[in-house]
């Protein structure tokens, strides 16, 4: 298999260096570490650009942890010249997949949670594996996940597969709620995944105030939920994207951002 070139992401220090320093240790790997998720993307394009791509991420399941419904959409958003920003451990395993799919990441965390497990493995993790595991355990991954192995504590398996299947029978309905829209409901529900308020999607799609408004209210009607943060959620599970943006001043619920 050659050398393995490892990146250890955790905004703990102690540990990070000691993870490092362990997994140095060995003959055939080499190590490097971030203590923040945009250092981790910085690292990683740096590493691109020179050639020498890094094969498997570490990251800390609770690096940067965002709650609330930012938590489940794992996006990754830096500024990479400043670093600027927050990126939670499972928003920078999407953000790794999407720009380097080449890179398999293993998500490294203090407690079992099949929940988050799952959300990890969705957003495209090889592997959940305890923090407190023995260093030949985490070998044994990181060389398994390189053979596109799937790792997961034999004790998370019940639950991941029950999240698993609860979250496709959800992304299914979500999407059959979705086909049930208009063509420009759907071009206004995209615009309000964006963040876009109602005066900015009237000046985007050349309609008046009021008639987005009623496609707004249609929308939420069609999808059966009271606000728009619940519209987005649910478009966001049936895989919708954001209407693409012109410009840097964009309306987001009618205040400039």
């Amino acid at each position: 298999m050659g050398r393995i070139r490892v990146l250890v992401v955790d905004d703990h220090r102690i540990f990070a260096e000691s993870l490092a320093a362990a997994l140095a240790a060995e003959p055939d790997v080499d190590v490097s570490a971030a203590g923040s998720g945009p250092a981790a993307l910085r690292c990683l394009e740096r590493a691109a650009a020179e050639g020498r791509r890094y094969d498997v991420m570490l990251a800390d399941a609770d690096l940067g942890t965002v709650t609330g419904p930012a938590a489940s959409v794992a996006v990754a958003r830096v500024v990479p010249d400043t670093g600027e920003g927050v990126v939670d451990g499972i928003s920078l395993v999407a953000g790794v997949r999407s720009l380097q799919p080449a890179v398999r990441t293993v998500v490294l965390a203090e407690k079992d949670d099949p929940h988050r497990a799952a959300l990890a493995l969705q957003a495209g993790a090889s592997g959940w594996v305890a923090k407190d595991c023995s260093l030949q355990r985490l070998l044994a991954v990181i060389r398994g996940v390189l053979r596109d192995e799937t790792h997961l504590p034999p004790a998370l398996l019940t639950g991941v597969l029950r999240e698993l299947t609860a979250a496709r029978k959800h992304r299914t309905e979500s999407e059959r709620l979705v086909e049930s829209l208009t063509p420009r409901e759907r071009e206004v529900l995209r615009c309000m995944v964006a963040g876009l308020g109602r005066k900015a999607v009237a000046e985007r799609l050349f309609l008046s105030p009021h008639t987005v408004r009623t496609h707004m209210q249609n929308v939420l009607g069609k999808l059966g939920v009271h606000s728009t943060l619940a519209a987005v959620a649910l478009a966001r599970r049936a895989g919708v994207g954001p209407a693409e943006l012109a410009g840097d001043v964009v309306e987001r619920g009618g205040q400039l951002a």
